[in-house]
């Protein structure tokens, strides 16, 4: 209940905080392609719920249809708009709309495609999905920048399951065994600090 109205609280605060820089995130991937502003990729929730999840498009329209579901930071799918915002990880802004509804938390194991999902062990799976996803985890703070350790990689799909997965499983297990509202606080002040470096 705690952690609920911290969510809600703090993603509306957060979303008003952050409303100028993104109105002019939205206009400027409007005013490159025409695209639509934001990308809805398919999600797993807690209990396996699916869930539409809110990012700013960062890629040239069809990019699934182009490409795999990892990405790296000299992919070529990437908008020169899209490039600056994921380097700052300001296409995650638009999460404390799925945070205020409640498809996700603003700490929790990252929220991973479907097909990745089925790939996870039974029993690793059942730990993640018992709690809902979160904009940031003990994964992200190993890990803030995944797309520089995907670079130059020929097939960076590939690459995230054998340099990156492996790890992120493990911390997100390691978030559920642990988890505790201390623990959130933890965790979200480090990645502020991390994201201003």
């Amino acid at each position: 209940m705690v952690k609920r109205v911290f969510d809600v609280v703090f993603s509306v605060f957060g979303f008003v905080v952050a409303l100028p820089i993104i109105l002019i995130i939205a206009i400027l991937i409007k005013k490159e392609d025409e695209g639509p502003v934001f990308y809805r990729g398919s999600r797993v929730g807690k209990d396996g719920k699916i869930f539409r999840m809110f990012k700013f498009r960062t890629m040239v329209l069809n990019a699934d249809k182009i490409g795999g579901p990892s990405t790296s930071v000299d992919d070529p799918r990437l908008t020169k708009i899209g490039k600056f915002v994921r380097s700052h990880n300001l296409d995650e802004l638009p999460q404390f709309i799925d945070i205020l509804i409640g498809n996700m938390s603003f700490v929790g194991p990252r929220p991973e495609v479907p097909s990745e999902v089925e790939t996870y062990p039974e029993e690793t799976k059942n730990i993640i999905l018992s709690v809902k996803p979160g904009l940031t985890d003990l994964a992200t703070l190993e890990d803030i920048h995944e797309e520089e350790i995907l670079r130059g990689a020929k097939d960076p799909h590939q690459a995230y399951r054998e340099l990156i997965k492996p790890k992120k499983l493990k911390l997100a297990v390691e978030y559920v065994q642990k988890k505790s509202f201390f623990l959130d606080i933890k965790i979200l002040v480090k990645t502020f600090l991390k994201a201003l470096i």
